[in-house]
Formats: structure tokens, sequence, C-alpha cells
């Protein structure tokens, strides 16, 4: 573990310390900071189309396997005394009762509160956590379009969504910004956990998770983001729900991509306001209103159980 935050800031790129130095308050850098020095546990969402938590817990506890409940989320539990590997041995895990899954990832599923019968479309759905839970909190009943660009995340995904018993769910292998002319309005709700630079992933023992940052990645990327946003309202019918995610701490993948999708259809889409609380661990959100908007979006800085994360919620109204 870094020692101290002056070997933080040596370690991690200069340009994302400058530009987190710039968007953060004092305190808020330190919290995101020592985040980065946090090792989490293993996490994982029971698969509530195949098993009941108090199943699993009793699974768990047969084999001496610890575990906290987590108060916002009947469904997660956190791993106090073994890693993936581990797990990745156990029955539970091979018969698609349980997905291992970070706490902040099962968040914006919750935020879009999918209802059973509905059309959703999951816009970057691999490796399928996401995908399986809304079919999960949906009751595998409705239509869910998972898409995937890359060939071998989306094989990847199609095992994930067969071993979870996610029946409703279809996979499309193909560029998520050129959907089918029939998926023109056509979904009730759309999750875009777009493609991003990661911050919220970064972990100091692990360069892999930093080294390749960089501005020039990033605003690429909020290309893709932007193009991406713009391909959900196409697909959202009128009235629909549209959440936006990322595991990213940036504002440019953040809040101005909001703010540019608001102003880019300021009469037909409205930002929601948010009121998802993580009891117990309030300290980690980070509301924060958009100009000229009833809404607010969150942010939620890394600690020891929670990877960085952003969501927003829009509502499309005509």
């Amino acid at each position: 573990m870094a020692k101290s935050y002056k070997q933080l800031y040596q370690k991690l790129p200069a340009e994302i310390v400058d530009l987190l130095a710039e968007q953060y308050n004092p305190a808020e850098l330190d919290r995101v900071f020592a985040g980065f020095m946090c090792e989490r546990p293993v996490t994982l969402r029971v698969n509530r189309l195949k098993a009941d938590v108090r199943q699993v817990m009793e699974e768990l506890r047969r084999d001496n396997i610890k575990f906290e409940r987590v108060l916002w989320y009947d469904d997660a539990l956190v791993i106090k005394n073994v890693r993936e590997k581990t797990l990745e041995e156990h029955e539970l895990y091979k018969q698609g009762l349980i997905y291992l899954q970070s706490l902040s990832s099962m968040i914006p599923p919750l935020v879009l509160q999918p209802q059973s019968g509905a059309k959703v479309l999951d816009l970057t759905a691999a490796p399928g956590g996401k995908s399986t839970q809304i079919a999960a909190l949906m009751g595998n009943q409705g239509y869910l379009l998972a898409n995937e660009i890359n060939h071998i995340r989306a094989e990847r995904l199609k095992y994930n969504v067969d071993r979870q018993g996610a029946t409703i769910i279809e996979v499309r292998e193909g560029d998520g910004k050129r959907l089918e002319a029939q998926y023109g309005q056509f979904f009730d709700a759309v999750l875009l956990d777009a493609p991003c630079s990661g911050v919220g992933l970064f972990w100091m023992e692990n360069p892999q998770t930093y080294r390749s940052w960089s501005l020039r990645l990033m605003n690429q990327l909020v290309k893709e983001q932007r193009k991406l946003l713009e391909t959900a309202y196409w697909a959202l019918k009128p009235g629909g729900v549209l959440v936006y995610s990322t595991c990213t701490l940036t504002r440019p993948e953040n809040e101005a991509n909001v703010e540019r999708f608001l102003n880019q259809f300021p009469e037909t889409v409205r930002l929601e306001k948010l009121d998802f609380t993580l009891h117990g661990a309030e300290q980690v959100q980070r509301f924060q209103p958009i100009e000229n908007t009833k809404g607010n979006v969150m942010t939620i800085t890394p600690t020891a159980w929670y990877e960085g994360f952003f969501v927003a919620k829009f509502r499309k109204l005509m």
C-alpha cells in the first residue's frame, strides 16, 4: 500500500491528479485519494431468479465463509474472509445462484427501477452483472436487449446470462451507436453504463488500474459517451427512463456530459432527483445539483467498500 499521499502523487499520472484537484475541495480530494489506497473485499449479489438470500447465507455459513449484509440492498453480501478464486470454486457460483459484483455497480439498476413486463435496453452490457440484475428485478418478465460491441466480451456476456437463468435477455453483438431502425422509441427504460477512463477503480497496489490513464484517452471516451447517450435517447420511448453511469470521477465524462445532454434536448429530457441512500455509508455520497434543473447527480467516492462511481437519471418527456 502507498505509505503516504506523497507516494500516491508520485505514482499517479500528473494529469489526473491536476484534474481531480480542480474538481474536488481539499477534504473531498483527501477522501478520494484515501479510497485509491483501499483494497476492497469481495462482494456478491444473490441471484433471485435461482435462489433466496437466506438459502445462500446458510450455505456460506456451512462452509465457514463469513459475510456481512448490506443495509440498502437485501440481495448484496460483503464477504469477509475469502477472495474471488475461492468463491468461483463454490457450487453457489458454478450454479449461478450468486454473481460476483461490486456494490457500486449494483446501484444503477436499482436507480433504473425496471418494471416487470417492460422492454429494457442495456446498451453496453458485458460482462452482464447489471443486465442479469435487471432481469432479476423484473422477475424474468418482459424483454431485455443486452448489447456488446466486443466479440470476446459478448461471448462472456452470453455465458453469464445463461448461467444466471435470465431468459428474458437477448444478447446483441454490435455497435451500440448503430442500433437497427426497429429499436427507435422502443424501450421503456435504458441503462447506459458507459465505457469510461475508470478513475473510480484506481488501486495503488495495482499499477494496471491507473498507468494507462491520459487526457487523450479520456477525451476519446467522452466522444464515445456522447454518441451513446444520443442512441439511448433515440431508443427510449416518450415517458421512459434513462440511467447514465460510469466508474470514473472526471467531470468531462460525468457532469459535463449530463449538462450537454440536457442542453441538446432541452424540451424533451428532464434530469430526475436522486434520493438513493447508502445506509450506513452516507459519507461516500456526493449529491450535486445541475444548474437550472430540479434534478441532481450522484458521485460515489471510493472507500474500503465502494468503487468510485457516478449515476444520473433522466426522463424523456415526449
